[in-house]
């Protein structure tokens, strides 16, 4: 049974870190799509309103409908300030979010570079013992074959 190494294990949890932040960036996207339709639906709906009041204005309205109509809007408008700072906080944190996986990204390349070189080292003293091996077959079945002939060559 092999052992993991400091090394694999590093590989290892750094790449269920990244996955981790993979995850999150998903949703952090995901909300600041949602922030983004929020807002615009209230852009729209306010231009709407607007425009319905410019309607009623060119009709005719009395002063309470005129107030409900402002108030409406202001209302209108305070909710879509608070869309527009949702949705910079949401950049914000998607921003930040993109950083950190990119972050685990390079840290988890890093480990596998390192662990390339670990195996591409690990192969070299592989080929290297299996040369050695080789070689020395090969030496001995010279040697066999010269000490054959140096006895074949007695015996005449």
């Amino acid at each position: 049974m092999t052992h993991a190494s400091p090394l694999d294990t590093l590989i290892s949890l750094t790449r269920d870190a990244r996955d981790s932040a993979n995850v999150k960036l998903v949703e952090l996207r995901r909300a600041r799509q949602e922030a983004q339709v929020q807002l615009e639906t209230l852009q729209q709906y306010r231009q709407e309103y607007r425009e319905k009041l410019q309607r009623a204005m060119e009709n005719g309205i009395g002063p309470d409908s005129w107030r409900n109509y402002q108030q409406f809007l202001l209302s209108l408008d305070g909710a879509i300030d608070r869309a527009r700072k949702t949705l910079q906080d949401r950049e914000s944190k998607l921003g930040q979010g993109q950083q950190h996986w990119q972050q685990e990204q390079r840290k988890l390349s890093a480990y596998d570079t390192l662990a390339d070189r670990r195996e591409q080292r690990e192969q070299q003293r592989i080929n290297r013992r299996e040369q050695r091996q080789s070689d020395e077959m090969a030496s001995n079945q010279l040697l066999r074959r010269q000490t054959q002939e140096s006895r074949h060559e007695t015996s005449h």
